[in-house]
C-alpha cells in the first residue's frame, strides 16, 4: 500500500455543497483579495462569495466597504460600472453621488460614504425610524501591499496581518504598493480553485508542462522542483535575471531590492486568492474569484513602476507574452485535472514528496470545515 500522503477527497472539488460550504466558511470569513487600492477612485462593485459588495472612498480618500444592498427595501444600489441594463429596460441612476454619498434609486434613502443612514424623504428620527440602526451592512476593509482585502463577517473578522502571516516580511524588498497595473489578463477555467492553487503550489509539474520556464529557470526541473529555496529566491539561467521571453529587460531592478533579489524569482501564495511571483522589475498577480464547484476566473494583473509605466515607449509584451505562455499551460493542465478527478473511480490524489506544500492546501481547508 502507498505511503504517499492523499489530497483531499474528489468531491471537495466537484460537488456543489462542497464549494458551497467553502463560500461561507472561507469566502465569507477570510480577508479576500479584491483589487488594487488606486483602481477604486470613487466606487466599484465586486463579487465575493456570491455577494455584491461595494468599495467607495469618502472625501478623505479612506475606503469603505459594505454589501450593495438598501435597508430599506433591499434594493442594489449599484451594478457594476460599465454594465448595461436587460434590453428593454430602464438605465436606472447609480447609487454613488458626485459628492461620495449613496443614495439609494428606489426611495431615495442615503447614506453618508461610511455607511450612515442620514436621511429618508418624509421620515424623522425617532422611535419609530432611528437611523442609527439602519446602516448598510458593513463589510471588513483592509489594504496591504496595494491590494485592496475585504471580510464579508467583519464581527468575526480577524486582523489582516495575521492572515498574511509572514509574506510580508519575505518580501518586504518588494515595493508592492507604490506599483501600478501596467497590463492585465482576465482569464476564465474550468477548474476549481483548489486545483489551481495546488498547481500554483509545486513545480512537480514546471518540466512536464513548461517548457519555456524551465528553459529559463533551470531548477525547477532539477529533482522535479524539490527542495526549492524560495524565500532566498529561484536563481535563473545564466546571463537571466527576469521573467520574459528573453530573461532580461529594459526597465531596471526595483531599487530597495538585495543583490539577490536583483537575480532571482520569489513566488507566495495569500490564501484564499491572491498568487504573487515577483520578479526583479515587474510582479504578476493573480487573483483568483471562484465562481462554482468548476469554474475560476482569474484575473492577471501586471505591476509595474509608475515612472516606468508613464515612460515614452514603454512596452510590457516581452514580459506580459512570456507570463501569457505559462498561464495558459496550467490552465488547460488544471481543466485535464477538473475532467479526470470527476471520474466515478477517482476518490482523491496523492502528493509526491516534492509536492509538500500542497499539503498546506489540505490542512488549510480541512481547519477551516467548521
Amino acid at each position: 500500500m502507498t505511503s504517499l500522503e492523499k489530497s483531499l477527497p474528489s468531491r471537495n472539488y466537484t460537488c456543489a455543497t462542497e464549494f458551497a460550504r467553502e463560500r461561507e466558511t472561507i469566502f465569507a470569513h477570510e480577508w479576500v483579495a479584491v483589487c488594487r487600492e488606486a483602481e477604486v477612485t470613487d466606487w466599484q462593485v465586486f463579487e465575493v462569495a456570491g455577494e455584491s459588495i461595494l468599495l467607495n472612498r469618502d472625501k478623505a480618500g479612506l475606503l469603505h466597504a459594505h454589501y450593495n444592498v438598501c435597508r430599506h427595501r433591499g434594493a442594489r444600489l449599484c451594478t457594476p460600472k460599465g454594465q448595461a441594463p436587460r434590453p428593454g429596460r430602464s438605465e436606472l441612476p447609480q447609487a454613488v453621488q458626485p459628492n461620495g454619498l449613496i443614495r439609494c434609486p428606489y426611495h431615495a434613502w442615503t447614506y453618508a460614504p461610511d455607511g450612515a443612514l442620514i436621511g429618508a424623504p418624509f421620515l424623522t428620527d425617532d422611535a419609530a425610524f432611528p437611523r442609527s440602526e439602519l446602516s448598510l451592512y458593513p463589510v471588513g476593509c483592509a489594504a496591504w501591499g496595494g491590494f485592496v482585502f475585504v471580510n464579508l463577517t467583519p464581527g468575526a473578522a480577524g486582523q489582516l496581518a495575521d492572515q498574511l502571516g509572514p509574506i510580508p516580511d519575505r518580501i518586504r524588498n518588494y515595493p508592492l504598493a507604490a506599483l501600478r497595473v501596467g497590463h492585465r489578463i482576465a482569464y476564465e477555467v474550468d477548474a476549481n480553485w483548489k486545483v489551481i492553487c495546488e498547481n500554483y503550489n509545486e513545480c512537480y509539474h514546471c518540466g512536464p508542462l513548461h517548457p519555456e520556464l524551465c528553459a529559463l529557470v533551470p531548477a525547477f526541473r532539477a529533482g522535479g522542483g524539490a527542495a526549492l529555496p524560495w524565500e532566498d529566491g529561484i536563481a535563473h539561467r545564466s546571463g537571466a535575471y527576469t521573467f520574459s521571453h528573453s530573461g532580461t529587460s529594459a526597465r531596471p531592478p526595483f531599487p530597495s531590492l538585495n543583490d539577490a533579489e536583483r537575480t532571482r524569482h520569489k513566488g507566495e501564495l495569500a490564501y484564499p486568492n491572491l498568487f504573487l511571483s515577483l520578479a526583479c522589475e515587474h510582479v504578476a498577480a493573480y487573483i483568483l474569484h471562484p465562481r462554482g464547484p468548476a469554474r475560476t476566473d482569474i484575473e492577471c494583473l501586471f505591476l509595474f513602476a509608475a515612472d516606468e509605466i508613464a515612460r515614452p515607449g514603454f512596452d510590457h509584451t516581452d514580459t506580459t507574452g512570456f507570463w501569457d505562455t505559462v498561464n495558459q499551460q496550467d490552465w488547460a493542465i488544471c481543466e485535464r485535472v477538473q475532467l479526470g478527478i470527476a471520474s466515478r473511480v477517482h476518490a482523491h490524489g496523492y502528493y509526491a514528496p516534492m509536492e509538500d506544500a500542497n499539503l498546506d492546501m489540505r490542512r488549510y481547508v480541512e481547519s477551516r470545515k467548521t
